[in-house]
């Protein structure tokens, strides 16, 4: 996120809806999708967590560790990837603040893939046992976690399309419109622009591009004014003409309360 007022003004808005505690902005991720009543709410907010401040590229699960905690972001940005037997990397997940960052292995106890921070993070570690005892005793927990899971899977056919269907400059520019509308929900406050999160190489290892061949698409997103460089970052700053090139539908996130559009009708 971008150092600018815009950070800072969705920082305080999070410190704003604390009152539950550490594990709001995970409650409100939730209410995006799902009704929780106040006493389901009050239950989440007191499940036990431990909090845990990680420096970027620290491994956080690796693939066949044995799972006991489900790790709950509450700032930074978390990647989940996987490696290929030469040593190439694929990121098959960004993970934004308020996502439970391994829901599934609620019921599948073995990690099937790696994941790190890639930028400062702290997480909130809540015990898988803990979590369901707590589904079971309540439904409407239940279907909200199973809402979530359900959307991080059309977020992951979606990047399957991504790679396997659209050209680069596409491929490039519909990442950061998917990035900029889930910062958006789970800021709840206008964000106009950002800065992208990920490096040249982590792009690449997202997009299934050389760091050569995101280089020649950051350049020609900036030629279209559509991103700017900010020094080593990259800025996005006219979501318009972004959503025009990625032909971006946000149909697959499933925002409850919004059609599904471009969003150039919200601008």
């Amino acid at each position: 996120m971008t150092e600018s007022g815009e950070n800072t003004s969705w920082m305080e808005y999070h410190r704003s809806v604390m009152d539950l505690g550490p594990l709001s902005i995970f409650i409100r991720k939730l209410l995006n999708r799902s009704p929780l009543s106040s006493n389901d709410q009050l239950a989440l907010s007191r499940l036990p967590h431990d909090i845990i401040h990680l420096a970027p590229d620290t491994n956080l699960l690796c693939e066949g560790d044995r799972v006991t905690v489900c790790p709950i972001l509450l700032e930074g940005f978390v990647c989940r990837y996987k490696v290929a037997a030469d040593g190439g990397r694929q990121i098959v997940a960004l993970k934004i603040p308020g996502e439970a960052l391994d829901l599934q292995s609620a019921y599948v106890h073995t990690a099937d893939h790696d994941m790190y921070p890639i930028t400062p993070a702290v997480v909130a570690r809540v015990p898988l046992t803990e979590l369901e005892k707590l589904a079971a005793e309540r439904p409407s927990i239940a279907r909200a976690l199973i809402v979530d899971v359900l959307v991080e899977g059309a977020i992951s056919r979606e990047w399957l399309l991504n790679i396997g269907r659209r050209n680069a400059e596409v491929r490039f520019a519909h990442l950061l419109c998917e990035t900029f509308y889930r910062i958006s929900e789970v800021a709840g406050l206008p964000v106009t622009d950002f800065d992208v999160p990920l490096t040249q190489q982590q792009l690449a290892d997202v997009l299934g591009l050389t760091p050569v061949h995101v280089n020649r698409m950051v350049r020609r997103l900036s030629e279209k004014h559509a991103i700017r460089r900010m020094g080593r970052r990259l800025r996005v700053s006219n979501m318009t003409r972004l959503l025009e090139i990625a032909h971006y539908s946000d149909l697959y996130l499933h925002r409850t309360g919004h059609e599904p559009s471009s969003m150039l009708d919200e601008q």
